[in-house]
């Protein structure tokens, strides 16, 4: 499945350690640009980092998935830079979350239904 991302456009969130890192990491590897997000801007940098190194091409993008705001930003600084975003790993984890996912979620489905109609 060599270069299945080739071309794509990969958000992943809670990317600077663990799982979230290595999903980058093999996004990266199968081609596709990623996008970075972390509320932790040295593992998120140091992420990119490492992409990079490997040959891939890679943003970092600051953002707490807890706020609204910053998913909507994050989304669109990602279409901004790349012109497009194809898939998403929602990695991050929220704490003591309860209604928020619910606006979270809303956000996400504003954001993509306003990239290609995804959400209808």
């Amino acid at each position: 499945m060599a270069g299945s991302f080739t071309g794509k456009v990969a958000l992943v969130t809670g990317a600077s350690s663990g799982i979230g890192r290595a999903s980058a990491l093999a996004f990266a590897r199968e081609g596709a640009k990623v996008a970075v997000a972390d509320v932790s801007v040295e593992g998120g940098e140091e992420t990119v980092s490492l992409v990079k190194k490997a040959g891939g091409d890679a943003l970092f993008v600051k953002a707490d998935v807890a706020k609204a705001s910053e998913v909507e930003a994050l989304v669109a600084r990602v279409v901004q830079t790349y012109g497009r975003l194809d898939c998403a790993f929602n990695n991050a984890g929220i704490e003591g979350i309860t209604n928020r996912a619910i606006v979270l979620g809303r956000a996400i489905d504003r954001d993509f239904a306003g990239i290609g109609g995804l959400v209808t």
